[in-house]
């Protein structure tokens, strides 16, 4: 049995992405107290449309 070999090319890499925006906010958060991560989260925090 043989198996597809399906290369294509992708225009977005999920998991690259995700990975640069954790490390990101982990360099952004590191060494700060609960109230100055949570002012943090409360900057950053993305509105839900309605």
């Amino acid at each position: 049995m043989k198996t597809k070999d399906n290369k294509t090319t992708k225009e977005f890499d999920t998991v690259k992405t995700f990975r640069e925006i954790k490390t990101k906010i982990s360099h952004d958060i590191q060494g700060m107290t609960f109230e100055q991560l949570r002012d943090y989260l409360n900057r950053t925090k993305i509105k839900a449309q309605s």
